[in-house]
């Protein structure tokens, strides 16, 4: 009974933490959960592939919690502190993160999570309110003329006709591959024009048997 009694005694004690009481963690947490939503929604917005990953959103969403609380863990105890830090030097995460843009939100969740544990929240909320506008800028800018795929089959004798076409309406375009058939011939070119729509008319007179223009956006083909 006396281990019982001196266990909530104890228990009862932690709550009395001057450094870390109530009125901190719930400020904390809600400016977390408010962050942690914004978050959350610049992703979804902004997030522009074709398969939207949703258990990735959910957990840079949930990682400032987390993050914030061990921060004022960390601040309320020595002991804490180097535990913490002999606890998170073994830890590896094995997923890959397959699209470069992903480490930037896993970054920003980390940030949330160790600025608002130490209370600046004015810094989290500006830092945030102007990496959303940085980031909206970055994605619906576009630098230069948007790349496109040319892919077409001809016979061999209308190839330089084709290529002709081509030269005219881009201002840069490269042969990406030839493939040399009893059928014919099969060209995949990436170029860049101004107008596709242009382009696509101008093939449409020549002796193509049929080609297809595709929108090319970095590694990923739409």
């Amino acid at each position: 009974m006396h281990i019982i009694k001196y266990a909530l005694e104890n228990i009862a004690n932690t709550y009395k933490n001057p450094s870390v009481n109530s009125t901190v963690i719930l400020s904390v947490l809600i400016v977390v959960l408010m962050l942690s939503a914004y978050e959350f929604a610049v992703y979804k917005v902004v997030s522009h592939r074709s398969f939207y990953n949703k258990s990735f959103n959910i957990c840079i969403a949930i990682l400032p919690f987390f993050i914030s609380t061990i921060i004022l863990c960390l601040q309320s105890n020595i002991v804490i502190t180097l535990g913490t830090i002999g606890a998170l030097a073994i830890i590896r995460f094995r997923t890959a993160v397959k699209d470069p843009v992903d480490m930037v939100y896993i970054l920003w969740s980390i940030y949330i999570g160790i600025v608002c544990g130490c209370q600046l929240y004015e810094v989290a909320v500006i830092t945030s309110v102007l990496v959303t506008i940085f980031l909206l800028i970055l994605t619906n800018v576009s630098f230069g003329r948007k790349p496109f795929i040319l892919v077409f089959n001809c016979q061999p004798e209308h190839e330089d006709e084709i290529i002709g076409q081509v030269a005219a309406h881009c201002r840069r375009y490269r042969i990406k591959s030839r493939n040399y058939t009893s059928m014919g011939m099969n060209y995949v070119i990436e170029l860049s024009v101004k107008n596709p729509n242009e382009l696509m008319k101008e093939l449409r007179s020549t002796d193509i048997d049929k080609f297809s223009i595709i929108d090319y956006d970095s590694e990923d083909v739409i």
